[in-house]
């Protein structure tokens, strides 16, 4: 074979292999989302929905549509990320996942945020656990600390199977380290962690970012002037830390959180599509 039809048999091979990659992977993305669809229309089974039932009381309080759409994203959740067993905790069960995904997914029932698609796994550990400690940029050590739960912006969420149990078991408290991390995953989504997630249009943007501004601020006054508080004081660490902690005062203690900030309320009430006053 001669140097130009050499050449032009190899052009032709390689441009018959990437026409076979570019259709292998658009036949992959078309099966995914099938299989995503399939799974989002189907019922949760009767075992997974009376493990939500025991482990997340509020999961029973929600209508009857919304406990179907949630169950949707619990089937997407357990298929589609990777859990990990950490600490010594043994082996994984269906209780873990499920307990853990009907949590975070409440976050997801809007359908704007597709499933936590930027997550790849999750990290459980039997009860708090120690974070690592290590060397900052100028050389200073970081004193090693017990912690609940991490997210990552490099899509993975840590978490103590203990307290993954006992956010929800006293509904009321405001406190559920499930939802608090998945917030901040919701968080990180545009690649800042600063308690401003992406919203659909710039108007959306700038009205979250008003009524955000002046809850946190009205929170550390309240905070400053030592009066009760409805919003955890942890929120007051920085504005991604309040936008969780007020995520989970939504969610546990939607009424409370309405009367002090109407605005906020009915900010995180659009940005979730769900409103759980309704609930109770």
């Amino acid at each position: 074979m001669t140097g130009p039809k050499l050449l032009i048999s190899c052009l032709a091979l390689g441009v018959c292999l990437i026409a076979w990659s570019v259709l292998l992977t658009l036949n992959r993305r078309r099966r995914f989302k099938q299989r995503r669809c399939e799974l989002l229309n189907a019922p949760l089974s009767a075992e997974w929905d009376k493990l939500l039932e025991k482990n997340f009381p509020l999961y029973g309080k929600m209508p009857e549509d919304v406990r179907h759409r949630l169950g949707g994203y619990v089937n997407v959740f357990v298929e589609e990320k990777n859990f990990e067993a950490c600490g010594g905790l043994g082996n994984l069960t269906d209780e873990m996942l499920v307990t853990v995904a009907g949590q975070a997914c409440v976050l997801l029932l809007n359908g704007k945020f597709g499933v936590f698609d930027a997550l790849h796994s999750v990290l459980l550990y039997p009860g708090a656990y120690d974070a690592g400690s290590s060397i900052d940029r100028k050389g200073f050590g970081r004193v090693k600390s017990q912690r609940l739960g991490e997210s990552w912006g490099s899509g993975s969420v840590v978490l103590s199977w203990a307290h993954v149990l006992s956010g929800p078991a006293l509904p009321g408290d405001g406190r559920n380290v499930v939802i608090h991390e998945f917030a901040h995953q919701l968080d990180q989504c545009d690649g800042i962690a600063d308690g401003a997630p992406r919203l659909v249009s710039r108007e959306e943007q700038r009205k979250w970012a008003g009524v955000l501004s002046e809850a946190y601020e009205l929170h550390g006054e309240y905070r400053q002037r030592r009066k009760k508080l409805v919003i955890d004081d942890y929120g007051a660490t920085n504005p991604a830390e309040f936008f969780a902690v007020a995520t989970e005062t939504f969610f546990e203690k939607p009424k409370k959180l309405s009367l002090r900030y109407p605005q906020l309320y009915e900010r995180l009430k659009c940005f979730y599509g769900l409103n759980p006053l309704e609930w109770r």
